[in-house]
């Protein structure tokens, strides 16, 4: 037990958690991070997004897009020859970006004073946290607790990742080759990143999803957008499919089963089936009923301040019902943290949060797709501009998609900004900094665009709201 209570006490370390525990500690709170993996080899803290989630796919992504341009890298002047992927140098290059990542976080606990406590952390009351596994027996006292302990991957109510043929998002992260073929359930980010990944890997790659298209809570036009070019680069994308059987074979092989669109009967056999249907939250074991905190189909309830029902118990993250994304659980870990310290914070715009997927090509948006304006009630005005027009499009090895900018004519602001194209994911910070700022489309092409450059996009969508864009 701890000399005397800590003024937080933070129940997991991923991008929330650690965030939450390091803002905290600047405020002058006494903190503490509680972490099951702190001490496991090859872990440690970081979560989810650290070491099965963000950043390891994004490497693997990374190599994914070095091999496809290298293959294509004559078109730019640049002779290759014998061009080959080493997927366990790929592994490799994995695993080092995320031990450099979880040796940052460490660093960072140790230089802003937070304790770290090994194991697996529940509430004993709402001001006691028991630590078992390594540190089993220890028990926190705590003026305050912040539940960040994350999410874990569905299975189907048919079906189950077993790790062999049937992966979810941590196997596949683990996967010491690459498979022939390859059929993926659930086109969110996870499933179309992976799609991704593994057909410019060179895997025979399926995509099904049971809704009416492919990346479904993206505006339409972006949907659309994705699945031409998806199969302009061989991978087989079924809408509106439901898997109905998956059967494994005595050859260690796969067939799947589904229904068609227009009820036709679909069949593929493939080496390997991604899981991909999304995440539930990890709250088991954690004490919430002891310590009474409300909770809605698993899901940990909060206000706007990340306030559970009971006083000084806070939770965030993907144990919330949020949006589940790794800069979402930062910003509330920070929200919470000056909520506990007693400074002036406001709570997170779920209008204004930036949505990235990493495929080829990259897909972002933030704010209101057109559809949900018009569902709001307001006048919309949409200007969009493709990519392929741009001087730097010509010379990326990604040359096509568009951006698309959703505004109300009132008073001109912009409500939602989507881009499907090369290098969405970094160009959507600007369009984050006009929404922030409540910005009008006129400010947006009043603000000076650099040449020859991709953001020259926004400008010339803006433009195309009032129909006056030079390039179009």
């Amino acid at each position: 037990m701890s000399a005397s209570p800590y003024d937080l006490v933070v129940i997991g370390s991923g991008p929330g958690g650690y965030v939450a525990a390091i803002r905290a500690a600047q405020l002058g709170l006494r903190t503490a991070v509680v972490e099951k993996d702190a001490k496991v080899p090859g872990v440690g803290l970081g979560g989810t997004c650290l070491h099965r989630g963000c950043i390891p796919t994004k490497a693997m992504l990374k190599s994914a897009t070095l091999f496809d341009e290298a293959k294509h890298a004559a078109a730019f002047g640049v002779k290759t020859s014998g061009v080959e992927l080493d997927f366990p140098a790929v592994a490799k290059f994995r695993d080092k970006v995320v031990l450099k990542g979880a040796k940052g976080v460490e660093y960072l606990m140790k230089k802003h004073q937070v304790d770290v406590h090994s194991g697996f952390g529940r509430l004993d009351g709402p001001g006691r946290v028991v630590v078992s596994g390594e540190g089993a027996g220890t028990a926190l006292e705590a003026r305050n607790v912040l539940i960040a302990t994350g999410s874990v991957p569905r299975d189907l109510p048919f079906l189950k990742a077993d790790g062999a043929s049937i992966l979810n998002s941590d196997h596949i992260l683990k996967s010491a080759s690459v498979p022939g073929s390859l059929l993926v359930i659930g086109s969110g980010a996870v499933g179309a990143e992976f799609a991704s990944c593994f057909a410019r890997y060179g895997t025979k790659t399926v995509l099904v999803e049971v809704l009416p298209r492919l990346l479904p809570v993206e505006d339409e036009e972006i949907s659309k957008e994705i699945e031409k070019s998806f199969r302009k680069k061989g991978i087989a994308c079924h809408a509106k499919t439901a898997v109905e059987a998956v059967t494994r074979n005595p050859d260690g092989t796969v067939t799947v089963a589904a229904t068609g669109p227009a009820g036709e009967s679909l069949s593929w056999t493939v080496e390997k089936v991604l899981l991909a249907v999304g995440r539930r939250p990890l709250t088991d074991g954690l004490g919430l009923e002891t310590a009474g905190v409300k909770t809605e189909k698993g899901y940990v309830v909060v206000d706007g301040h990340q306030r559970t029902n009971i006083p000084n118990v806070y939770a965030i993250g993907d144990v919330t019902p949020t949006i589940w994304l790794a800069h979402v659980a930062s910003a509330e870990g920070v929200v919470a943290a000056e909520t506990v310290a007693g400074v002036p914070t406001r709570p997170i715009n779920r209008d204004q949060v930036p949505g990235c997927t990493y495929t080829d090509p990259e897909v972002a948006s933030i704010g209101l797709s057109e559809a949900k304006a018009r569902e709001r009630g307001y006048d919309v005005a949409v200007g969009k501009f493709a990519f392929p027009v741009l001087a730097k499009s010509g010379m990326e090895h990604t040359n096509e998609g568009f951006v698309k900018i959703v505004s109300e004519k009132k008073y001109d602001e912009v409500l939602g900004v989507h881009i499907v194209g090369p290098h969405a994911t970094e160009l959507i910070g600007q369009a984050a900094a006009f929404l922030r700022c409540e910005a009008t489309t006129e400010e947006m092409i009043r603000t000076i665009h650099a040449h020859p450059t991709l953001s020259e996009a926004l400008h010339e969508a803006a433009e195309a709201v009032h129909g006056q864009n030079i390039h179009g």
